[in-house]
């Protein structure tokens, strides 16, 4: 277990798993800061906090799931993709109606809510539950270690899309909720074609 855990292979593999999946928490985190240019440290802290913690929660559910109820879990895994989708669309076609609305009112980005940020973090890390069939044969020990690792590398990476994200948005100013809905609703419909298909 422990030479596992500290075995090179182990550690860059999780690693790699966390790029992967923090890919579409990367491009909502870049949406946010789009859509909010004058994000405060904390809360784009915050924002990367919760999207770390769903995307290291998924797995380990997964993880659970299959050492448990694997019958279960595999019924759910035909509806993940329509979960995604609908969250996405959902706050994507928010966002893009008020920019079109009110494209003209820059000095008011819409807020990102407690309540948006935990749908966004839900939608983008579902498809990580699935993750739990590639690391069902971890012991629980080497499964946290992963999971850590992937929360750790989504920190990383979407602290980088709020901050660019940033950056573009001071430019595009009113028009950044509809570019923010445009991305969102892209990735909904990636993540839906990618599971259906």
């Amino acid at each position: 277990m422990r030479s596992e855990i500290l075995d090179i292979l182990f550690i860059f593999n999780s690693l790699l798993l966390g790029v992967g999946l923090a890919m579409d928490a990367f491009s909502v985190s870049l949406a946010n800061g789009l859509n909010e240019p004058k994000l405060r440290r904390f809360k784009a802290c915050a924002i990367a906090g919760a999207f770390a913690f769903f995307q290291a929660l998924m797995p380990l559910i997964g993880w659970v799931c299959v050492r448990t109820v694997v019958s279960y879990f595999t019924k759910l895994q035909k509806a993940v993709p329509w979960i995604a989708l609908v969250l996405l669309l959902y706050i994507g076609g928010s966002l893009l109606i008020e920019g079109i609305k009110g494209g003209g009112d820059e000095g008011k980005p819409q807020r990102l809510t407690p309540k948006v940020l935990l749908i966004q973090a839900i939608a983008t890390s579902i498809d990580a539950l699935s993750v739990g069939f590639t690391i069902a044969d971890y012991s629980l020990t080497s499964a946290l270690v992963c999971v850590l690792l992937i929360a750790l590398v989504t920190f990383v990476v979407c602290t980088a899309g709020i901050e660019i994200g940033k950056r573009v948005g001071m430019k595009f100013s009113g028009k950044a909720s509809i570019l923010g809905g445009v991305i969102l609703i892209g990735i909904g419909l990636e993540i839906f074609l990618t599971g259906v298909l």
